[in-house]
């Protein structure tokens, strides 16, 4: 799952779903990227983000994680106003679920644009380097052919 916010408090917000992730009864386990600072990707002039990526193992199916993703979202703050790229208090994707290829109008997976994308490359590659995107490549290798300048680890300590 890929996390990113650059509204309000984002430290705070990511820290927060993630709070509400690791309560669910059907999450077996959790690991959670460091989190980054990055200059926004589509829509430029607008705040920088912080993004994050937290692997988990749960039982959902794909639709039901998306559906549990989208209520943290809408607690977070989060409106959808179509407008695509744009400032979020609470962003929250499925990136990729083992086994799973599909594409229709409210799932696509793995992420059609993983592979453009640095800010969920690097916290990705923190955690699977060595994943094997169906169609896309390993994660190792689509961060090196991307830019990542501009973007920036955050220490532990960061404030909200």
């Amino acid at each position: 799952v890929g996390l990113g916010a650059n509204l309000g408090r984002p430290v705070r917000q990511l820290r927060q779903a993630l709070t509400q992730i690791s309560a669910w009864p059907q999450l077996q386990g959790l690991r959670v990227s460091s989190f980054y600072r990055t200059p926004p990707w589509g829509l430029a002039g607008q705040p920088d983000f912080i993004n994050a990526v937290a692997e988990l193992d749960t039982d959902w199916a794909p639709d039901r994680l998306l559906t549990e993703l989208q209520r943290i979202e809408a607690e977070g703050g989060r409106v959808r106003l179509g407008e695509r790229w744009g400032p979020r208090t609470l962003d929250l994707d499925i990136l990729h679920v083992e086994g799973v290829c599909r594409s229709d109008p409210d799932l696509t997976l793995p992420h059609p644009r993983i592979a453009e994308r640095a800010f969920v490359l690097l916290p990705l590659s923190e955690l699977t380097p060595e994943l094997e995107l169906p169609g896309q490549g390993k994660v190792r290798t689509l961060l090196a052919a991307v830019d990542t300048s501009g973007c920036q680890r955050l220490e532990a300590a960061e404030p909200d």
